[in-house]
């Protein structure tokens, strides 16, 4: 996913934005603050990743040493 957004953002980028009309301009703004809030999203996904996998170790040692 992040290599989608970093494509679009660099896509995005590369618009002209002075041959833009005021609607065109509006809806670009748009789709940049959607891309962050996406972005963002990955990133929180990351983390909550991480912790599921730190929560899955720690069940699994817990009762590996609680069969002992």
């Amino acid at each position: 996913m992040a290599d989608t957004i970093a494509e679009t953002v660099e896509l995005l980028y590369t618009i002209d934005q002075e041959k833009l009309d005021i609607d065109q301009q509006i809806a670009l703004g748009t789709a940049l603050a959607t891309l962050a809030q996406a972005e963002r999203l990955d990133q929180i996904n990351e983390r909550l990743r991480t912790i599921h996998q730190l929560l899955t170790t720690w069940t699994h040692r817990s009762t590996v040493d609680g069969v002992r």
